[in-house]
């Protein structure tokens, strides 16, 4: 069973095709008009609350449901009942009971009379009447709509407004693990690379949000990625004017190379720590994306104390503790605690040399920090200034212990 992601616009889609499928069990058991109707109505109500899905087989090529039912058909698709029954109900009579309760009862009792009094023919034609009816209905498969996504993406006149909804339907479609894994069987992840590099910003943002939700977590579609060289396009990113679309280039290297060994040794060889540097020592660059740069460097050096893996070298150089100890001297809580936490990971890394810390003023700073939090005035931020406080005791010991090994301290 394929892995997934929560997200909510699935919902409508799974009712209608259940709607669908209730129409079709209630024909084999005599009640077609009646449950036809109902369905009808049903999955007109459902595509008016949520069309998410079924706006998104329209868009991109203006082709309509039926056109693309017949395409799957062709191509050897599955029936809606078939498709279902793995998300929806448990048996087909609770499919039918959900059916008949949502049907008008009076009506309903009336067309099953009518029904009985029809010839064979007659129902043999009636039951031909709601299976093209629910074929013109059928929805594709994500399958399906992945292929039409990417064939928009590689028409060279297409749009850039029909690109980008071409790119927002994949970013929703990669969400499953297993349709991220189909990526690039189907011919999707070139094309979302190539525009990495195209000229409208809202596309790169898009692209490269795309390529770090489909790699998260996923080592097959980070190795897919990194094969690509997309990494070096993302580093580049990482230096744009446009915090969104530096926040969304980090965000995918996050992605890329988290628990990677191949994908962090590439970051280092693409000078992903300039890139970091950079966001760190920049006045002018937004606050949730230093955020996210030092988050970044939590994380690397997380794993190379879990995992053992100590390739990343910059780590522990000077000019990178330099700029993670300056973000303390930046008032904000949130950055405050983000970066006490990740001087602790690197405290703890064997390679950082407490004296380089030392020299960097660590040591002043982190004192500065503690008389600025105990003369915090907002009683709703004291609570949270004392976590970030214990926090910052913890790193003062750790320090200490690492600057004079061996000896006790009274930072406390």
């Amino acid at each position: 069973m394929a892995k997934a992601r929560p997200h909510s616009g699935r919902s409508g889609h799974r009712r209608r095709n259940l709607l669908l499928a209730a129409a079709l069990l209630s024909a084999a058991l005599l009640l077609p008009a009646a449950m036809a109707s109902a369905a009808v109505a049903a999955a007109a109500e459902g595509d008016g609350e949520n069309r998410s899905r079924g706006a998104a087989t329209q868009w991109a090529t203006g082709k309509d449901e039926g056109e693309l039912a017949a395409e799957r058909e062709a191509a050897g698709g599955g029936s809606v009942v078939e498709d279902d029954f793995a998300g929806g109900f448990g048996s087909l009579d609770s499919m039918l009971q959900w059916a008949i309760g949502n049907s008008d009862p009076g009506r309903l009792k009336e067309e099953a009379a009518d029904v009985q009094k029809l010839s064979e023919d007659e129902l043999l034609k009636r039951r031909h009447e709601i299976k093209d009816l629910m074929e013109k209905l059928k929805m594709p498969s994500d399958a399906d709509l992945m292929k039409i996504a990417i064939a928009d993406l590689n028409n060279a006149s297409i749009s850039l407004e029909d690109r980008q909804r071409a790119l927002q339907e994949l970013l929703i479609l990669v969400e499953p693990i297993d349709n991220a894994n189909d990526l690039d069987k189907i011919g999707g992840l070139v094309p979302v690379i190539q525009d990495l590099n195209n000229a409208n910003e809202e596309i790169r943002i898009t692209s490269a949000w795309i390529l770090g939700t489909a790699s998260q977590n996923n080592a097959l579609v980070q190795s897919q990625i990194l094969g690509y060289g997309a990494l070096a396009r993302l580093v580049k990113m990482g230096y744009s004017t446009s915090a969104k679309e530096a926040a969304k280039a980090m965000y995918a290297i996050s992605a890329l190379i988290r628990n990677n060994v191949n994908g962090q040794e590439a970051f280092a060889l693409e000078n992903g720590n300039t890139m970091l540097q950079h966001i760190l020592g920049s006045n002018s660059v937004d606050l949730r994306l230093q955020k996210k740069a030092v988050f970044l460097i939590t994380d690397l050096a997380d794993f190379q104390l879990n995992s053992g893996n100590s390739g990343l070298t910059f780590l522990s150089e000077r000019v990178l503790l330099k700029s993670v100890t300056d973000m303390l001297s930046k008032f904000d809580l949130d950055l405050q605690e983000k970066v006490l936490l990740a001087i602790r990971s690197l405290l703890k890394l064997p390679s950082t040399d407490a004296t380089d810390l030392e020299s960097c003023g660590l040591d002043s700073v982190l004192y500065r920090l503690g008389v600025q939090l105990e003369e915090l005035p907002s009683e709703e931020q004291k609570e949270y200034a004392g976590e970030v406080d214990a926090l910052r005791r913890e790193v003062e010991m750790l320090f200490q212990q690492k600057l004079k090994p061996g000896t006790a301290t009274a930072a406390l």
